[in-house]
């Protein structure tokens, strides 16, 4: 391995790069080598240094300097003066600011970072910063002094499940593809992340993706597959770009390809993208896809492990599932196990997101209870609201009330109450929050998500939209909710896939907890919340108002009027509900009813 004497960090963050950092790169490798100073200083591009506004910049190691507003013109003298003469520039000098990740941040109370322990902390890009923190070291010791099968044994006892959802044992579906005798065997990744305002897996796959392709491999050894496949969503340009990277890297270093590490095992894996079908995170629609044919589900079984890719065993497992398993076989089955409950081992990532205060990305012990997650971890509802619900397990999830507060946040658990883990989303609710509105929110989403296939999930679900779009329009009538349950029975019980069986969960959840919100939208014509624009109706209180004219004057369509200096009214008929008027108004005379 080359050792430098010195590093320069160059940031690449997209704000930098719009400022200039690409020829800032180029000036500073360019300078290095006209000084005769390439083997002695290392050039490396970071995704962040502290903070992008006085960018481009850069960070001199182990002096740590930092220059910021820089030109490439500026390079030549930094390189001479700092780099050659060991003077620091001190025109360009920056204070160093700590860098606050926005997704990530400084651990949490009640934070445990085991898929998340080298994000941020290393440069995705450069698998000598992997391997320094103890990268492919599992790999080895599995090709080294583990069979397969004591492989899949300690990955049984760690009592891993998969984390893309489902939360079936990780080691079982192993040990079903190993014993079909079938050749050859292939590994698929699904990083296709595709729940509203979830980011776990593009995170890993940003800022570790070694982890990712050593747990495939480890995988492939168990189950004697010889090639992988990566299937990325094509909405992540950095993940597709850091994957390849970290696969060629892979390449370089003997950790894939043939006779991996001189023992008799080969395998090598490539990424495909995907073209942001949701119902793609199903398994068989995955495969579909790679396959090039259209993504959607098939039923079951045959199961993957028996008949996946090209009707060969195929084992499939998502980012944060493989991302666990280089640390379990280092440092064994009992200490994953320690963390979690009875039945849920581990660790979960969640995508932190909604009315509270500390949003972004947190990994956790399973059995946390939903209280601690919200307040503890997320710092509690923001604006001094109350807690209202918590929307866990993506769109196709449950919405879990105060009554839930000290639920275990496990896959049992919540399953008994009505929801579901699904890959990480939580977003949480205060008490100003529509919940009909929410329900059609979700819906909107599953129905534009479906594949089409099947009849119930196709039809079904637009008609499920129909109604509460219907109902948050103010033309709801008697039948409804009525309606609205039996339609959810039968689309869970004769959908094809998960997407279709889970689709009704949103309005079947918030129908179970907040009927009383959709009898007032349908029998009193009116939103609790406020939120639902055809029921509300913004009024004019005469005692606060001034007359001061402006939000007569804001108004877009003229629906307000009244003499200057006088009480103004609002014209229901013509008001649109934009509430601009309440927004101009500086007495607080505008009110919602």
């Amino acid at each position: 391995m080359k050792y430098y004497r010195t590093h320069v960090l160059v940031c690449m963050d997209p704000q930098c790069v719009s400022k200039g950092a690409p020829e800032i790169l180029e000036s500073l490798k360019d300078e290095l080598a006209e000084q005769g100073l390439a083997d002695e200083v290392q050039v490396l591009e970071t995704s962040r240094i502290g903070g992008c506004d006085m960018g481009p910049e850069i960070m001199v190691y182990p002096d740590s300097v930092h220059y910021s507003g820089l030109t490439a013109d500026d390079i030549p003298f930094i390189v001479e003066e700092h780099l050659l003469k060991g003077r620091v520039a001190k025109k360009f000098v920056t204070p160093t600011r700590v860098f606050q990740d926005e997704e990530l941040g400084a651990p949490k109370a009640k934070e445990v970072r085991v898929v998340l322990r080298n994000c941020g902390k290393i440069d995705p890009e450069n698998i000598e910063d992997y391997i320094a923190e103890d990268g492919y070291m599992a790999l080895a010791k599995a090709l080294s002094e583990m069979t397969p099968e004591q492989v899949i044994d300690e990955v049984s006892r760690s009592g891993l499940r998969g984390r893309g959802g489902a939360g079936f044992p990780t080691a079982r579906k192993w040990q079903l593809a190993r014993n079909v005798n079938d050749f050859p065997k292939y590994i698929t990744c699904n990083a296709d992340e595709g729940d509203p305002g979830a980011f776990m897996n593009r995170r890993v796959l940003e800022g570790d993706p070694h982890s990712v392709l050593e747990g495939m491999i480890i995988a492939a050894y168990a189950i004697g597959a010889s090639y992988g496949y990566v299937y990325c969503r094509a909405e992540y340009p950095l993940a597709v770009k850091t994957m390849n990277i970290a696969i060629q890297q892979a390449r370089q270093f003997g950790f894939l390809g043939e006779n991996i590490l001189g023992t008799d095992f080969s395998f090598d894996c490539e990424l495909r993208m995907g073209a942001g079908a949701f119902v793609c995170g199903e398994e068989t629609a995955l495969i579909a896809s790679i396959e090039g044919r259209r993504g959607e589900p098939r039923t079951r079984p045959p199961f993957p492990a028996v008949k996946g890719l090209w009707n060969k065993p195929t084992n499939n497992n998502n980012v944060e599932t493989y991302a666990n398993v280089p640390q379990i076989l280092l440092n064994g089955a009992g200490w994953f196990a320690s963390m979690g409950t009875e039945k849920s081992k581990g660790t979960k990532t969640f995508a932190l997101a909604g009315d509270v205060k500390n949003t972004g990305l947190i990994e956790v012990p399973l059995g946390i209870t939903l209280r601690e997650l919200i307040y503890d971890v997320g710092g509690g509802i923001k604006d001094g609201k109350g807690f209202k619900v918590a929307q866990i397990g993506g769109p196709m999830g449950g919405c879990m009330t105060s009554d839930f507060l000290d639920l275990k946040v496990d896959y049992e658990s919540l399953v008994a109450a009505g929801g579901m883990m699904g890959s990480g989303g939580l977003v949480i609710m205060d008490d100003e929050t529509c919940m009909v509105d929410i329900a059609r929110y979700f819906m909107d989403f599953i129905q534009d998500e479906s594949c089409g296939k099947c009849t119930p999930c196709r039809v079904g679900t637009r008609r499920l939209l129909d109604i509460l779009n219907r109902i948050c329009e103010g033309k709801g009538h008697d039948g409804d909710i009525e309606t609205l349950e039996y339609l959810c029975g039968e689309i869970r019980t004769t959908s094809l896939c998960g997407l279709g069986q889970g689709a009704p969960n949103p309005v079947a959840s918030t129908l179970k907890y907040f009927r009383d919100e959709y009898e007032a939208h349908i029998y009193e014509k009116r939103c609790p919340a406020k939120v639902c624009k055809a029921l509300i109706r913004y009024e004019i209180e005469p005692e606060p108002c001034t007359g001061c004219t402006v939000c007569a004057r804001n108004c877009p369509v003229g629906a307000i009027s009244g003499e200057r200096r006088k009480p103004h009214v609002i014209d229901p008929d013509t008001c649109i509900r934009c509430g601009i008027c309440m927004q101009v108004c500086n007495f607080d005379a505008v009110v919602v009813k």
